[in-house]
């Protein structure tokens, strides 16, 4: 394995003993110190530099990317692939703003403002596809880097400062509200630690406030937000049931169903018998359980490079679509709440047995994760179709208002 694999995989070791624990202390006093403390030098969110996608430099930012898919068809079916071209779509009714995870390789316990190639790579994966809903809003923050979380785990203290990037998503979002929302709907997506500021976003400055009229939802996903157990409701705002209901949450942690969390994962952990993680199926809302996922066409962190077709077909393009292979269900094992997801895999076709997402240590995975890197394209089908459907009921409940 490469070296730089391989410091990447240790790195993410760092992260499971930082993100998971906050979920945990969901006590209010405690996110109103961490987003009431003081914040160095505001960003200017004006500046279309501040943003790694939106509306202005459409066409020439970090969502501009090669999205075309090869599906990969079951069986014997003939022929095995055909393609599945991308195009943006155009005269979009609402709004995604999208938050994304720990990935900065900055040498500071924040990351700067000059995306580095991990941020600029990420959208790829994670959001670009959603302009086929809506438009897309991505800032860059200063985010709790790599290096933070490494300085911070070896006993450093003050090693990164949350609250700046906490402060630098609410000035992107009130940017965003001042100057181009206009009374749109408007959908939050994050994973990680941006599923972490979501939260801060949605106590802070949404909910309570007039901007709760334009969410659509929240999809904060890959981080465990506490619900109650009774009710289903994250402080007061309740999960999805169906794709095309309104202000309402979608979350979820995956695992393998051959490898569950194991008693020391903090994912989908709850420690208060109250409350439980919350767990929204993305393919039940959309169907019977099947996950429409996009699959990128690169070698996962141990270097397994993907064999979507077969030895005999090679993929050309950037993702991979396998209809059928994947299906998932919400599972509850004791005080872990997870979505649990099913390869159905043929070993006598050509097609894959096997999908990406997992964490490792060079080559050894790391069980207490899941499927931790495969959270939001494993479904990324499924949540562009709630995206759409969800659009469509706020515009139609919002016209028939005005």
């Amino acid at each position: 394995m490469k070296v730089s694999n391989l410091a990447g995989a240790l790195t993410l070791v760092l992260i499971s003993a930082w993100a998971p624990s906050f979920a945990q202390t969901d006590a209010k006093d405690d996110h109103k110190a961490k987003q009431d403390a003081p914040v160095t030098a505001a960003v200017d969110y004006s500046n279309l530099d501040a943003w790694l996608c939106h509306p202005d430099k459409a066409g020439q930012d970090a969502c501009a990317v090669d999205l075309d898919t090869t599906i990969v068809k079951a069986g014997a079916q003939e022929p095995l692939t055909s393609l599945e071209p991308f195009t943006a779509a155009t005269d979009l009714e609402i709004d995604c703003f999208y938050l994304y995870p720990t990935v900065s390789t900055d040498a500071g316990g924040n990351s700067d403002m000059t995306p580095d190639a991990a941020e600029l790579r990420v959208v790829n994966v994670q959001f670009a596809r959603f302009a086929s809903v809506c438009r897309l809003f991505a800032p860059v923050y200063r985010q709790v880097s790599l290096a933070g979380l490494r300085a911070s785990m070896s006993g450093q203290k003050g090693a990164f400062d949350e609250a700046m990037a906490v402060g630098d998503v609410q000035a992107a979002w009130k940017d965003y509200l001042e100057h181009h929302n206009n009374g749109r709907g408007v959908i939050l997506i994050g994973h990680s630690q941006g599923a972490r500021m979501i939260q801060f976003l949605l106590e802070k400055s949404i909910q309570g406030t007039p901007a709760e009229d334009q969410l659509i939802s929240a999809m904060p996903i890959g981080y465990t937000y506490l619900v109650d157990k009774e009710t289903q409701t994250f402080n007061g705002m309740p999960l999805c049931e169906s794709k095309s209901q309104t202000g309402c949450l979608i979350s979820y942690v995956s695992f393998r169903n051959d490898s569950p969390p194991p008693p020391t994962s903090w994912f989908g952990l709850s420690l208060d018998p109250s409350k439980q993680a919350a767990c929204v199926n993305p393919a039940a809302l959309t169907g019977e359980g099947e996950l429409h996922a996009y699959l990128s066409n690169v070698p996962d962190p141990s270097g397994r490079k993907p064999n979507f077709a077969g030895d005999d077909v090679e993929i050309k393009t950037p993702f991979a679509s396998v209809p059928g292979l994947l299906t998932a269900k919400c599972v509850e094992t004791g005080p872990h709440t997870y979505l649990e997801v099913t390869t159905h895999g043929d070993p006598e076709d050509a097609r894959t047995d096997w999908v990406a997402g997992d964490v490792y240590i060079g080559t050894a995975i790391l069980k207490d994760w899941g499927l931790h890197l495969g959270d939001m394209h494993l479904a990324m089908g499924n949540l562009l179709e709630i995206a759409k459907a969800q659009g469509e009921a706020w515009q139609k409940a919002t016209d028939s208002e005005n």
